[in-house]
């Protein structure tokens, strides 16, 4: 069978750990995730003309992902962003501004993949800076089928942008402290699940994802509602789980799994990732069995 053709649009950039540096981003750990189940993603980001953006360069086609798209300018130094693991179940960043993917350019040409590509994947991370914004927004106006990865990162948005960018939605993704905030902007409370109905409706979603951390994740869509416990795993890290979550949902999704299974694979290779150090480990198969075992009580 023909794979969708999926599109991932943000930023690429470099975690700072105290071991070292580390490739990150959610748009590319995602492209990542999906190339690694058969799939041929399009990043559409921008680096710097430096040492850090040639190697993000060569690291993405090492991972069989196209590049082709991925601008490089002179201006505007590659994305860093120095993470705090101190707790490893919760951690935290300084993302570095203005660098390169704040400044990606508007381009007919890739308006044109966008508008002829079956999935469009953006985040809300992106949308910090003017000109990046202006350009996702050009290209969300033109895509058929979008995906919001919800990556509420402060200081770097707000409600009313975060708005605007769920509109154009089909599915979203956000975590359960997102949940949260985003129903606190309309004063709405109750359950997850009254809350996660809330905010379907209001956006017109076909598909709403919450992930729990630990506690597993749910999920909402016109066919009803489905929530996994999630596994007992030794975390590593947190890095790259969530989007580790999100390829293996939508590698189900789009090929017509059901949703249990899917939700269930895309908590079990979440929680792999976990305990690997970094975003964007290859799934072990050997592992991933052992893992479905330990599921939480």
């Amino acid at each position: 069978m023909e794979q969708p053709q999926i599109i991932c649009f943000g930023e690429v950039l470099w975690d700072i750990l105290p071991s070292g540096k580390m490739p990150g981003g959610a748009p590319m750990n995602v492209a990542i995730h999906l190339a690694y189940n058969g799939f041929s993603p399009i990043v559409i980001s921008r680096v710097g003309s430096d040492d850090l953006g040639r190697e993000l360069l060569n690291f993405l086609e090492e991972k069989q992902v196209s590049t082709q798209w991925i601008q490089t300018g002179k201006t505007h130094l590659t994305g860093i962003v120095k993470a705090n693991i101190s707790d490893k179940n919760e951690v935290t960043y300084k993302i570095v501004e203005p660098v390169a993917w704040d400044y990606i350019q508007y381009d007919e040409q890739v308006a044109g993949l966008v508008a002829a590509s079956d999935v469009f994947i953006y985040g809300s991370l992106s949308a910090r800076t003017p000109t990046t914004r202006e350009t996702l927004l050009r290209y969300l106006e033109q895509a058929r089928f979008k995906v919001m990865d919800v990556n509420l990162r402060p200081p770097y948005y707000d409600a009313e942008r975060m708005k605007v960018l769920l509109g154009f939605a089909d599915v979203a993704k956000m975590n359960h402290q997102e949940l949260e905030e985003i129903s606190g902007w309309f004063s709405w409370s109750g359950s997850e699940r009254e809350r996660m109905e809330a905010i379907k409706q209001h956006f017109d979603l076909q598909l709403l994802l919450v992930t729990r951390g630990e506690n597993g994740a749910a999920v909402l869509s016109e066919a009803g509602y489905q929530e996994h416990e999630g596994y007992r795993v030794e975390v590593e890290d947190t890095i790259g789980s969530g989007d580790a979550f999100l390829a293996t949902f939508l590698k189900n999704y789009l090929h017509r799994e059901p949703l249990a299974k899917a939700l269930q694979e895309a908590c079990l290779v979440g929680a792999y990732v976990a305990t690997q150090k970094g975003a964007t480990p290859r799934t072990d198969l050997a592992q991933l069995t052992k893992l479905q075992n330990q599921l939480k009580p």
